[in-house]
C-alpha cells in the first residue's frame, strides 16, 4: 500500500476510529465482500495504522477542548462582568482584553441605560459535561470487552498447542 490513503482506506480508517469494529467499519467503507478479511488486511498495513493513530489523537484533543469548555461554563469565574455592570460613567472603560466574559452569552445596553447580562447556562454545562463523561465510560467498555475475548481466545490457543 502506497503512503497515501484511498478514499475507501480513509474510509475505512474513520469508521474504525468511530466504531471500533473492524467488520463494521469495513462494510461503512464499501468492503462488502468478505470485510473480516478486508478489515483484516487494512488493520495490518502500516498506513491504515498511521492514520488511524492520528485520527485517535486528533479525536482526543477535541474532546479534551469540549471537555476544557464546557468546565469553564459550569465552573467559571462571573466576577469580571460584575465589574462591568458596577462600572460607573465616571469611571474609565476596562480593557476588553483584560477581562474573561467566557461564561457572558450577551450583553446588551438597553433604551433606558444601564446594562444587561446574560449568562451561558450553567446548569447545561453540567449536563453536558456529564454526558461526555458517560460515552466515555461506554466507549471504553465494547474495547475492554473485546481484550478480554481476544486473551481468552489466545489462552484456549495456546492450552491446544
Amino acid at each position: 500500500m502506497a503512503n497515501t490513503l484511498s478514499q475507501k482506506q480513509l474510509a475505512f480508517c474513520r469508521a474504525f476510529v468511530r466504531t471500533r469494529s473492524p467488520r463494521e467499519a469495513a462494510v461503512a467503507a464499501g468492503f462488502l465482500l468478505f470485510p473480516e478479511k478486508a478489515a483484516e488486511k487494512l488493520l495490518s498495513a502500516k498506513p491504515v495504522q498511521a492514520k488511524i493513530q492520528e485520527l485517535e489523537q486528533s479525536l482526543s484533543v477535541q474532546r479534551a477542548e469540549l471537555i476544557a469548555g464546557y468546565r469553564r461554563l459550569a465552573f467559571g469565574s462571573v466576577a469580571d462582568a460584575v465589574r462591568l455592570l458596577q462600572q460607573t460613567d465616571q469611571d474609565a472603560p476596562p480593557d476588553p482584553d483584560t477581562l474573561d466574559l467566557f461564561t457572558v452569552s450577551e450583553i446588551k445596553r438597553p433604551k433606558g441605560g444601564g446594562l444587561e447580562i446574560k449568562f451561558f447556562d450553567r446548569q447545561k454545562a453540567l449536563d453536558r459535561l456529564a454526558e461526555l463523561q458517560e460515552t466515555a465510560e461506554d466507549c471504553a467498555l465494547p474495547f475492554y470487552k473485546a481484550l478480554e475475548r481476544s486473551a481468552a481466545a489466545i489462552g484456549k490457543n495456546g492450552d491446544e498447542g
